[in-house]
């Protein structure tokens, strides 16, 4: 990839999730670690509720890194704890929440927006790398 973008200590290196962690605190703001292709590798921290949105041209990947995680659908939740992870298909509407800190790497394209469709206070700025 040679990808401008992309910083270069990104590439052929190992990545220490712990370490980049450590790196910030904010909630519900992720921070890419990784690119392949078009695919973003990205840390987020949650705490509380996150708001409900969907993606529609893609799927997404959350794997919890540190803590437990609960994902809501309209019919059902998932409950995701240390090294377990969900695939969230396209289109389906969703929310993301945590009652205490949880840490958790998210799999998407790149461009695409944290809050998916339904905007607000909580949309984190796109391609912010640690």
């Amino acid at each position: 990839m040679s990808d401008a973008s992309v910083p270069a200590q990104a590439m052929s290196q190992a990545i220490n999730l712990t370490d980049k962690l450590a790196q910030f605190a904010q909630h519900w703001s992720p921070r890419v670690v990784a690119q392949m292709n078009d695919v973003q590798f990205k840390l987020v921290k949650m705490q509380g509720d996150f708001v409900w949105h969907s993606h529609e041209d893609t799927d997404e990947v959350f794997i919890v890194v540190k803590g437990r995680m609960e994902i809501g659908f309209r019919d059902h939740d998932v409950v995701l704890r240390e090294g377990e992870m969900c695939v969230i298909p396209r289109g389906v509407e969703h929310i993301t929440r945590a009652g205490e800190e949880c840490h958790a790497l998210i799999i998407e394209p790149a461009g695409v927006v944290n809050t998916g469709d339904a905007g607000g206070d909580l949309t984190a700025r796109n391609d912010v790398w640690i």
